[in-house]
């Protein structure tokens, strides 16, 4: 962990590609199982907690990754980007759409999201307290002509001096 809390504190302002492989852009920390060019941090993500400092990530980009989730660690994964991501910072998620071609073609394919799917995470949603994992709001879940899913999601995290809504008073 003491060499990625460094790798994170060389950056400003630190954007991290889970499951990057080797298309990692410039400017971005790359974290993959596999280690390969581009990769900094070599991890599964399915195994909790990930080597990456607290509130580290301004933002976290997540493209075509979660179709390889194991559905089980799905609600963990989300708690685990939910506590590196900054309080002002942005998820990022491109994946196959549900019932698109690309959630067919890849063997290695889990079930893919649809509209529904993220909705679990953002509590003004009524999907939310199903499960109640840590909150997020859902600012974009957008279909595209490609046949993918974007969705982007933010924090609900107290901002450093500011109390939440969520957590009330505390005098």
């Amino acid at each position: 962990m003491a060499k990625n809390e460094k790798l994170f504190k060389r950056k400003a302002i630190a954007r991290l590609d889970v499951g990057s492989g080797e298309n990692c852009g410039r400017g971005w920390i790359g974290m993959d199982r596999r280690k390969v060019k581009g990769v900094d941090i070599v991890h599964d993500v399915q195994r909790f907690p990930w080597p990456i400092p607290a509130s580290s990530c301004l933002q976290i980009l997540m493209s075509h990754l979660w179709e390889h989730i194991e559905p089980k660690y799905r609600i963990r994964l989300m708690d685990e980007l939910w506590r590196i991501i900054r309080p002002d910072g942005q998820l990022l998620i491109s994946t196959p759409y549900a019932t698109s071609f690309g959630a067919y073609q890849d063997p290695t394919h889990y079930p893919c999201p649809n509209e529904a799917t993220f909705t679990y995470f953002d509590p003004s949603q009524p999907l939310y307290n199903v499960y109640k994992p840590k909150p997020w709001t859902l600012k974009r879940n957008n279909y595209q002509q490609n046949g993918n899913m974007e969705v982007i999601l933010e924090p609900q995290k107290p901002r450093r001096g500011k109390k939440n809504a969520r957590q009330g008073n505390q005098n």
